[in-house]
């Protein structure tokens, strides 16, 4: 079994392949970063773009109401809760 003893050489060793790596990704996100910046925004375009298309396609005659969404029901009464009390306030 090899065990190293910290010293000032393998500190500086060290020190010196992290600032490579450091200094080595740094550089290929600078050189590829801008291509897949570009690639992940066209694809969102053209996302977004047939998304819009199928909206547009829809036809309606005209004098034709159309409803897209069932509104919600917004008043729900939940009867279980209980009986309410007025408290009075005593002096």
């Amino acid at each position: 079994m090899i065990i190293h003893q910290a010293g000032p050489m393998n500190f500086l060793r060290t020190l010196l392949i992290i600032l490579l790596v450091y200094y080595a990704v740094k550089f290929v996100v600078k050189l590829f970063g801008p291509y897949l910046l570009k690639k992940a925004v066209d694809k969102v375009q053209k996302k977004a773009q047939r998304e819009f298309g199928n909206k547009q396609d829809t036809t309606v005659e005209e004098g034709k109401t159309v409803i897209d969404k069932k509104p919600g029901n917004a008043k729900n009464s939940n009867k279980d809760v209980g009986e309410y009390v007025d408290f009075e306030e005593i002096d």
